[in-house]
């Protein structure tokens, strides 16, 4: 009997002649991910993945935790693999499931079995397994409705498996096979979900944040590097891109009316993130924008902005409110480093009496007192980027 780790597929399975090509992404990802943790085999068959220990230096426990953060899987399984015979599977869920049976009160045994050849059908495997359970575990009784633990019985065509109940897995879909886009990154809770979740519909990502300095500290840099390498947990290795934001909002506040910093911060912001992003080779750029948020978030304030890009613009954040981003920061674990205190150069030079509702017009007449493509160009050009990668990737 050995262990190892069953895979169960999501939506991949529906993508028709596309999916060999997701299928491959995602070996290519769970491979990647795995290679830290030690020597493991891993293969594709019957709509599942196997990922087998080769040597006693493999750590499942480990390997275990990072599946669970790969987008594309929808649930996964610590199993044993045993030979295809009712009497292995039977002593298989004994020994394997003991401390769970041992310490529950009912159970109940749910059979796949894919390979028609064996003997046996679904409902006489689990009737015959269950039975041997109730002579190993005599305190046990049977709930087909709510049992404490559900024995899970595999018969697939090259051995058979015994599990437990399947762990849930991150969704979505490998991140490589959405394309790639730029995401806007501050320090704040919503920019790294709106990250995350565009990650998990397949988007590789490239991250771009602005900064000002001496109005700006370096611990508000450090805070966003920390929270992309919580991000690339799930969505792997990115770019940052850092942009020198402090002579632009100089200049926005020496030469534009007060009630317009924002939007005429946000309209530079997403010029350059362009030029950035189209160096980069992406197809889209991504905000953490949420409708109504605040003033630079409204109807008129968004159109105002995505009036100077070409480039499409994802906000997945848009209908959600703070209670729901608080919760998916909290489970992707970038809500204790998000409220950390360091500014970024969103509240630097903040209107007492933001424009809600900017005339396109007026925003634009007033853009003039500035050399908005000098500035852009000289920001794109002088940007510096590093690689962001979770520690566990060495």
């Amino acid at each position: 009997m050995n262990e190892m780790l069953l895979i169960k597929l999501g939506e991949i399975v529906l993508k028709g002649l596309n999916r060999k090509t997701f299928e491959a992404v995602l070996l290519k990802t769970i491979r990647y991910r795995l290679a830290g943790a030690g020597a493991f085999d891993v293969r594709i068959a019957q709509s599942t993945i196997y990922i087998l220990p080769k040597d006693e230096s493999a750590d499942l426990d480990e390997a275990a935790e990072r599946i669970g953060r790969i987008f594309g899987i929808v649930a996964y399984s610590r199993a044993a693999m045993t030979e295809k015979t009712l009497e292995s599977v039977q002593q298989a869920a004994a020994a394997y499931l003991e401390e769970e049976l041992e310490s529950a009160r009912t159970f109940k045994v749910e059979t796949k079995r894919s390979d028609k050849k064996f003997p046996l059908g679904s409902p006489e495997i689990s009737m015959e397994v269950g039975g041997y359970l109730l002579e190993k575990f005599p305190h046990l009784t049977v709930d087909v409705h709510n049992p404490d633990v559900v024995v899970h019985v595999e018969i697939r065509d090259f051995a058979a498996f015994v599990h437990g109940t399947p762990l849930p897995g991150a969704g979505g879909i490998p991140v490589g096979t959405g394309g790639k886009g730029a995401i806007l990154i501050s320090g704040g809770l919503d920019s790294p979900v709106a990250a995350w979740m565009m990650a998990k519909r397949g988007v590789e990502l490239v991250a771009v944040h602005f900064a000002s300095p001496p109005y700006t500290s370096p611990r508000a840099e450090d805070k966003v590097h920390r929270l992309l390498e919580l991000v690339s947990r799930y969505s792997g290795r990115m770019k940052l891109y850092t942009v020198h934001f402090t002579e632009i909002q100089e200049q926005i506040r020496d030469r534009c009316p007060e009630e317009l910093f924002t939007i005429l911060m946000r309209r530079f912001m997403m010029r350059i993130a362009e030029g950035i992003a189209k160096k980069e080779g992406c197809g889209a750029l991504i905000t953490g924008e949420s409708l109504g948020q605040v003033a630079s978030q409204t109807m008129q304030a968004i159109g105002c902005t995505d009036a100077v890009t070409s480039m499409p613009v994802f906000r997945p954040l848009i209908g959600m409110d703070k209670t729901e981003i608080v919760s998916i920061a909290r489970k992707i674990g970038t809500f204790e480093t998000s409220i950390e205190p360091y500014e970024d150069c969103c509240t630097v030079f903040t209107p007492k009496h933001p424009r809600t509702r900017p005339d396109r017009k007026f925003v634009e007449f007033a853009e003039e007192a500035m050399d908005v493509e000098g500035l852009v160009e000289r920001c794109v050009a002088e940007t510096r980027y590093c690689k962001i990668g979770y520690h566990e990737e060495g």
